[in-house]
């Protein structure tokens, strides 16, 4: 053997279990799941849907952070198409809309409808040339009306009529409001007339049924969104920032790179402190250090566990996860950075197992796939429902981005070498029952352990190797 070649030994989740420990924890509802995401964010479940075409866009995002998690919208769009993405999860739910949708007295309702279908919403402000409120359009005032070219002016209810309330309303005062003249939508109005934000009873609502939704200083619920670490990565970060976006993500395959490390430089100086940044993929303690050095507020670990990923089978290269985990988290911790295990969670006993090996949180895509949240197309066979799955460096996923940016040519097809696959995923309902299933596994984990919180189940972690036998026992058998 050449002397200069390393050889190390890696393990994956199903490597090991976790040995039990003794556990003063009586019920799963007291332990504490929550941890952080990057330096800045905090997540109450440690938990996000990756930034792949077929899991996450706006949908999947607002249910993840309602739920206490985050989804990262997926880059493989235009930047208006991806910065809007990221609006329609800053407008899915706010104590106060900063900026509610408006048109002028003149529009017809034609125009109406197209901006309430084209935002999913029931309701349009109407204002002047000034952007003074004269009115409020809602669903309805027009459920009948069939003259499209109608003025709105001649539909809407007059501002005379209406409730209004000052920018600097309290929650509990807009609450009052709400109950004592029973009114749906309550625009916002400074001394002047100027219409500056809209409260919804809707909205109001929705704070106390999702009390652990992860939101911005706004109330506004938070969104993730991806962007590459060459081309129109500078443009597109901006335009998200611009949209609202809380944190982006560098994502590439290989986050080792010198592209890749420079990306991170060029966003820190471009974004400042706006929003935190999440670079990778990276494997190994020199990955994660060149990146943190960069200034990234997080590092995902993971190269090639994805269940549709086949880097390992084409390139050859990787390392098992859950041995990349312990070794990045291992720089990670000096510098107080956190690290997102991205792949090879099949399970929540994974997820227990990525958490007590050092990852402050999880990225998954398979599991999430098959939900009717996700953006994957649907397909009936055999009369089962399925949903697309694939790898962001598939084929198929590769030939769509050259369709998109008019380069398709059969000479470029033929050059793409595949490192990710495409699947179906069986249906699988709502991502709700999910996640909910997945945070009552990691709690059943972590009191297993002992562990109140995630320090602390990575504190007292042992974990066992185990042999074939012990994997075939570990499952259900001889039933």
């Amino acid at each position: 053997m050449n002397p200069r070649i390393k050889l190390k030994k890696g393990y994956t989740f199903d490597d090991v279990l976790i040995e039990p420990k003794r556990s003063s924890i009586i019920s799963r509802k007291d332990v504490n799941v929550s941890s952080y995401l990057s330096r800045r964010i905090k997540l109450n479940i440690p938990i996000v849907a990756a930034n792949m075409d077929t899991v996450t866009e706006a949908t999947m995002a607002i249910t993840m952070a309602r739920l206490g998690a985050m989804g990262i919208i997926h880059r493989f769009m235009s930047i208006e198409e991806e910065a809007e993405q990221v609006r329609r999860v800053k407008r899915a739910e706010s104590f106060i809309v900063n900026n509610p949708c408006a048109l002028e007295q003149h529009h017809t309702l034609k125009e109406a409808k197209a901006v309430m279908k084209e935002y999913g919403i029931t309701s349009v402000m109407v204002v002047d040339k000034q952007g003074k409120l004269v009115g409020i359009l809602t669903f309805r005032d027009i459920r009948f009306e069939e003259n499209l070219e109608e003025p709105i002016s001649e539909l809407m209810t007059p501002k005379e009529k209406l409730i209004t309330a000052s920018p600097n309303i309290t929650l509990q005062e807009a609450k009052e409001i709400f109950r004592k003249h029973k009114v749906e939508k309550l625009p916002l109005v400074d001394s002047e007339g100027f219409l500056k934000g809209l409260i919804t009873a809707k909205d109001i609502l929705k704070i106390s049924q999702y009390p652990s939704a992860m939101k911005d200083k706004q109330g506004r619920l938070l969104a993730g969104a991806a962007v590459g670490a060459t081309g129109d990565y500078k443009e597109r970060a901006q335009a998200l920032v611009e949209a609202g976006v809380d944190v982006l993500v560098i994502d590439i395959a290989h986050g080792h790179l010198d592209l890749c490390i420079e990306a991170v430089q060029t966003l820190k100086k471009t974004v400042q402190d706006k929003v935190d940044i999440i670079a990778g993929n990276v494997a190994t303690k020199e990955g994660t250090r060149d990146l943190i050095d960069a200034g990234a507020d997080a590092v995902k670990v993971g190269v090639g566990p994805g269940a549709a990923c086949d880097t390992r089978q084409v390139a050859g290269a990787g390392v098992p996860q859950l041995s990349a985990i312990w070794e990045c988290a291992e720089v990670a911790r000096e510098r107080n950075v956190p690290i997102i295990a991205d792949g090879g969670i099949k399970d929540s006993g994974d997820i227990v197992k990525a958490l007590a090996a050092g990852a402050s949180s999880v990225m998954i895509g398979r599991l999430f796939a098959g939900t009717d949240e996700s953006p994957g197309q649907s397909i009936i066979r055999k009369g089962r429902r399925y949903k697309l799955y694939r790898g962001m460096a598939s084929l198929t996923a590769a030939s769509d981005r050259s369709i998109r940016e008019g380069s398709l040519r059969t000479e470029n097809l033929i050059s793409i070498v595949p490192e990710g696959v495409e699947t179906e995923i069986p249906y699988q309902g709502s991502v709700v029952d999910i996640l909910f299933q997945l945070e009552g596994g990691l709690r059943s984990g972590m009191s297993y352990c002992g562990a109140k919180t995630i320090p602390e189940l990575q504190e007292n972690i042992t974990f066992i190797l185990i042999t074939d036998a012990g994997r075939r026992e570990s499952l259900p058998h001889e039933i």
